[in-house]
């Protein structure tokens, strides 16, 4: 895997992002989630492959509902040390804004033949990458599907229906808190225009 396309978008001398791997000894492999107020609200999702860190940027953020199916933009290899990086990235440099670890914790593919990196990296090539992941508020079985329109980059988030799985309405800002849903009693109802 390479980090030049990662490299090539930053002056390392005007931002703290790490320009170097780290170095690993657990057979775990990690995941992170940064929230990155840049000049717009996301998330990146990233995923410990072959020593770097596969990233999607996910505008709406992750969700813990099925229902929810979220775009996930596949953008350029992170080095390792990136999972543990937060902090604001100086205006005029690339992906400027502030950066916090919204999520982190380990994964593992659900099919895995005796090597992570290569079970990931075959899912990735054929478009759909299932997982588990511990996270402290990400758990369970999740997937990554490579959307089939003429940029391969776009991919969908999905959370699977299981014991951790939820129903709730959220944004990229969280749960939707029950009072901003908009709901009428019957009686309001005759008040309504008619649509």
């Amino acid at each position: 895997m390479s980090l030049s396309l990662y490299n090539k978008k930053r002056n390392f001398k005007n931002t703290p992002e790490p320009f170097k791997g780290a170095k690993r000894s657990s057979s775990k492999k990690i995941f992170v989630v940064q929230r990155h107020d840049a000049s717009h609200l996301h998330y990146d999702f990233r995923l410990e492959v072959d020593g770097v860190l596969k990233s999607w940027a996910v505008p709406k953020g992750p969700s813990m509902n099925p229902r929810d199916k979220r775009l996930a933009v596949m953008v350029e290899d992170h080095p390792l040390g990136y999972a543990k990086f937060h902090g604001t990235i100086p205006k005029g440099n690339y992906g400027a804004g502030t950066v916090e670890i919204w999520d982190n914790g380990v994964y593992e593919p659900v099919e895995n033949n005796g090597s992570a990196d290569k079970e990931v990296n075959k899912e990735i090539k054929e478009g759909s990458l299932k997982f588990i992941l511990h996270g402290k508020k990400l758990k369970g079985s999740f997937a990554l599907v490579r959307l089939k329109d003429a940029d391969e980059k776009n991919w969908l988030l999905i959370k699977h229906k299981d014991e951790f799985s939820n129903d709730e309405e959220t944004n990229d800002k969280g749960k939707i808190p029950s009072s901003s849903k908009k709901k009428l009693k019957p009686d309001q109802l005759k008040d309504q225009p008619d649509s």
